[in-house]
């Protein structure tokens, strides 16, 4: 996130799963990016632990407050759920993505959105995730779909939400995909096939997303 943004240090960094998050973030900053995470909003709730429930309390008051006020908040992997369920729309598991490079197209309305307006018509994004939201949550305009998983992302006033991941490069995916085999993102057995296709994609447009947020909310 700090390369991807280009703040460097001036980017604060919370665990969102540990730390507090303060009561006046969305004052305090300029705006939030939220990351991603090995949790799952679809989780049977009996098997959430202590830090993914606070993740959920925090991560779900932030987009609330974000939501009440038009506050600038990106909320990516994880965070999507999140804040579809806070929009009254649907999480489910209909549509999984396996750990890919995706290729991704903007909508009409993603082509004029002052943030996703930076992004090619086309381009291939880093996927991987048991869980989506199968159709764009009400209030919520739709930016980037693809084939796999229709809801890539949106925008709900100020606040952007994104299934794919923005922030890594083709090698750290493969580096987050090693770490997660054997969890279901991918067939067992199949990490080096995985980690070759992704190592060949061209993936370089979805930074675009994270800086250009940066420059349009002033940081």
């Amino acid at each position: 996130m700090r390369a991807a943004t280009r703040l460097g240090d001036r980017l604060d960094v919370l665990r969102i799963d540990i730390d507090p998050l303060p009561g006046d973030a969305l004052d305090r900053w300029a705006g939030v990016i939220t990351g991603g995470s090995p949790y799952n909003v679809t989780d049977p709730e009996p098997g959430k632990g202590s830090d993914q429930r606070l993740a959920e309390r925090q991560l779900r008051r932030l987009a609330a407050d974000a939501l009440a006020r038009d506050r600038p908040v990106f909320f990516t992997c994880y965070g999507i759920g999140l804040l579809t369920l806070e929009l009254g729309g649907t999480v489910d598991r209909s549509h999984p993505e396996i750990a890919s490079a995706a290729e991704e197209r903007l909508t009409d309305a993603g082509a004029v959105d002052p943030v996703a307006g930076e992004l090619p018509p086309v381009f291939q994004a880093l996927t991987g995730h048991k869980e989506s939201a199968p159709e764009t949550p009400p209030g919520a305009t739709l930016l980037v779909t693809n084939d796999v998983s229709p809801v890539q992302l949106y925008r709900a006033g100020s606040v952007l939400a994104s299934q794919f991941h923005p922030e890594p490069t083709p090698q750290d995916f493969v580096e987050r995909a090693a770490v997660y085999a054997g969890h279901g993102y991918f067939p067992s057995g199949e990490l080096q096939s995985v980690a070759a296709a992704m190592l060949r994609a061209e993936v370089t447009a979805p930074r675009r997303l994270l800086s250009r947020f940066v420059e349009v909310h002033g940081g």
